[in-house]
């Protein structure tokens, strides 16, 4: 922060590669499970969060920052976890004695990932960094109730009729969403899905709930993500605004009358607890938020300290000054919390009791900040994004109890 000094940060031309064993008889040789392991692992999360964007992720062998072209290129194989699992299932490379472990030619699947202690090389290597992409691969995820029910639904709502709507946000950038109106509507649900998510992923399992108790949905593509323009994904801060967008259209579709509220999930939640703190048309009668983190840094530093075990302080400063210069604010420290201390709606905060992403105390902290009337819904046994799934009945029961006093 010093005037006398001015910070220039530019990428560098080395890059960070892993091979593979693709020797006869290996494991790796067999291009069908090679292609697999591709699609799980989520490179921009490990090059963005993992090593506090000391990388950056691509997919050729020269580094994109080299004039050659790279953004003509096409990535052959883009983060997909569920068509990694549907790649091995259709190989037959399954788990036959259900032990949680695929196997390939009669061999259990078991992968050694191997690096030295350089340029964060060995933090690459961290167990929890592989562990999403080892489950998909060892089918663990594959025979979980939860992830079937999940695809299940998802794929069931991408392929309900709907009206796809594209609007002009605030500063510009193109937002599409979804609608999906009911007859004789009784309120309109603006739904905000999470990070790196999709629509119809995130809300599938609840969109017959909101269908039967006769809500029309506007379903929101967030900026950055889907179909929607943006090149950055703002974590909330950004986002709070495409609410009001998409309010205003809302509005101008359906007249005043119906109450409107906002609903979202993880990052979606974050969205919709921000654009709490702004000033919100009448017709909006409440917000309903599962398991939101308060703010970009402080999810970034839980995941960072909790889930991946590496030190942040270095690796926050440099997420930090990322977020800066894609956004051209320090939005990164702004919280549910502070926004929710002028919140004038009625809220009602749902999260998972055994929540291993967002921790609990989070929504502890904006109950607690909320000025205005609030619900809170704590569902035992629930990870993150699951409270529905788990309480079903006990999550339908408290949305209906929080209309029914605000419509």
């Amino acid at each position: 922060n010093d005037p006398n000094f001015t910070v220039t940060i530019a990428p560098g031309i080395r890059t960070g590669i892993c091979h593979m064993n693709v020797s006869e008889g290996k494991l790796l040789s067999n291009a069908t499970l090679r292609h697999a392991i591709f699609k799980a692992i989520d490179r921009d999360t490990m090059c963005a969060v993992t090593v506090g964007g000391l990388y950056t992720a691509g997919f050729s062998v020269l580094p994109s920052n080299l004039d050659y072209g790279y953004s003509n290129l096409t990535n052959p194989d883009p983060y997909d976890p569920e068509e990694a699992m549907r790649i091995l299932d259709e190989a037959g490379i399954v788990d036959t004695n259900g032990d949680g472990i695929r196997e390939l030619d009669g061999k259990e699947i078991m992968l050694k990932y191997v690096t030295y202690p350089n340029r964060c090389l060995d933090t690459f290597a961290e167990p929890r960094v592989f562990q999403k992409a080892g489950n998909l691969i060892s089918g663990t995820q594959s025979g979980n109730a939860f992830q079937e029910e999940l695809r299940t639904a998802a794929e069931k709502l991408a392929q309900k009729e709907n009206e796809t709507v594209t609007i002009t946000g605030h500063d510009g950038v193109p937002l599409v969403g979804h609608w999906i109106p009911c007859e004789n509507a009784k309120r309109v649900i603006i739904a905000m899905h999470g990070w790196r998510s999709a629509w119809y992923k995130d809300f599938g399992m609840v969109s017959d709930c909101w269908e039967r108790n006769r809500c029309s949905v506007l379903y929101a593509e967030q900026r950055g993500q889907g179909n929607s323009g943006g090149d950055f994904i703002g974590f909330g801060p950004i986002e709070r605004y495409d609410c009001l967008d998409w309010i205003h259209w809302v509005s101008e579709r359906c007249g005043t009358e119906l109450p409107i509220y906002l609903c979202g999930v993880s990052m979606g939640a974050t969205t919709v607890l921000m654009a709490a703190g702004l000033d919100l048309p009448e017709n909006v009668h409440g917000i309903m938020a599962d398991c939101g983190f308060t703010s970009p840094h402080a999810i970034w530093k839980h995941v960072a300290n909790h889930n991946l075990h590496i030190p942040f302080r270095r690796r926050g400063i440099l997420a930090d000054t990322l977020y800066e210069r894609k956004t051209q604010s320090d939005a990164a420290y702004e919280s549910t919390v502070d926004a929710l201390r002028h919140c004038r709606v009625p809220v009602m905060l749902i999260h998972g009791a055994d929540d291993h992403f967002v921790p609990l105390e989070m929504t502890y902290e904006n109950y607690t900040a909320c000025a205005s009337p609030k619900k809170l819904f704590i569902v035992p046994g629930a990870d993150h994004g699951m409270s529905y799934f788990v309480d079903r009945e006990g999550y339908e029961a408290a949305g209906l109890d929080f209309w029914r006093q605000y419509d």
